[in-house]
């Protein structure tokens, strides 16, 4: 089933339910801000043709790919709101209604696959209360998409240590990411991602941030030449459901569409190595160096990191350091 959804490819983009929206009961329309080739896009091909095959047709899942509804940052609002039935969304999108969801932009926490893991199974002490706090905005989390460990892109050279950020501009894409980048002496700009190509091309920002497989999938080295491969935290996109919708589905649709969000979470997830090898593998291909800093000088980005720790342990309140409690804990 996994091989049948990859090879459905970007070609379906348009019109991925015609045909199956007529005799549906029940239909759902996805936004996402990457295109449909990039392993998030996929990963929603291989949740449409397990809701889609089981379903009989009952329930037909329609993805609006590359922004083309809504931006990352627009997604929360319009799915809460009942706009669009779902959604995906950088997990840091929520960060205004729940601060402590940047525990996993704290420089260096999650510093292994085994702790990311751990951290972000369902139900986890972790991940459990986080999910809870989302259904206070309308919206209920379906599942969790890995989108590897943050890396930073530059021209002309790659950044070694903080000495190499002062002074310039970063684009960054959630508050907390900022704060690391301020206390590294940099000036962060909060970019989309579906913005950050140009933002690159024109020059709105010297230093970019994001996810290596993002690299591939917006070919962001005809913008940038050098890839510093930091891991400095773990990127989490969420697919949520407007909650009152999701509550109004019958049982056996729900159970399908749950079905399907585990075996679609647990795939991604497991193949994030595999697909991110696949994105540095490219970069260079096009062109692009890919440095990988020593020990030490991963240890100077450490060293100026304890402000974002401070700031988050202010905003995040109790669940905060309930989640932080249990991030140490792993």
């Amino acid at each position: 089933m996994k091989s049948l959804a990859w090879a459905l490819g970007a070609a379906v983009a348009i019109g991925l339910s015609t045909g199956a929206t007529f005799a549906a009961d029940t239909t759902l329309r996805i936004s996402l801000q990457l295109p449909l080739k990039s392993h998030l896009g996929q990963n929603l091909l291989l949740f449409k043709e397990e809701v889609e095959s089981k379903s009989g047709g009952e329930i037909a899942v329609e993805i609006y790919d590359s922004a083309q509804l809504y931006k990352d940052k627009e997604v929360p609002a319009a799915v809460g709101s009942g706009a669009i039935e779902m959604g995906v969304a950088s997990l840091t999108r929520y960060v205004g209604d729940i601060p402590a969801v940047d525990i996993f932009y704290q420089p260096f926490l999650f510093d292994t696959e085994e702790k990311v893991r751990a951290a972000v199974a369902p139900g986890s002490p972790v991940r459990g209360p986080l999910d809870e706090a989302i259904k206070d905005t309308g919206s209920t989390v379906l599942w969790w998409q890995a989108y590897g460990g943050a890396i930073m892109l530059s021209k002309d050279g790659p950044l070694k240590t903080p000495a190499d950020m002062q002074g310039k501009k970063v684009r960054v894409f959630g508050k907390t990411l900022g704060d690391f980048v301020t206390s590294a002496g940099g000036a962060p700009t909060l970019i989309s991602g579906s913005e950050q190509y140009l933002a690159y091309q024109r020059g709105t920002v010297d230093i970019g941030m994001t996810g290596v497989s993002g690299v591939k999938s917006r070919k962001l080295w005809e913008v940038m030449d050098t890839i510093s491969v930091t891991n400095h935290a773990d990127i989490e996109f969420i697919v949520v459901v407007n909650t009152d919708f999701w509550e109004g589905l019958p049982d056996g649709h729900k159970a399908i569409i749950q079905a399907a969000a585990v075996k679609a979470e647990d795939d991604v997830r497991n193949r994030m190595s595999e697909i991110e090898a696949a994105a540095y593998a490219a970069a260079e291909e096009n062109g692009m160096t890919v440095y990988k800093p020593t020990a030490e000088e991963i240890e100077a980005w450490r060293a100026v990191s304890q402000p974002v720790y401070d700031t988050y342990a202010e905003k995040a309140g109790d669940l905060g350091k309930k989640v932080m409690d249990a991030a140490r804990g792993l």
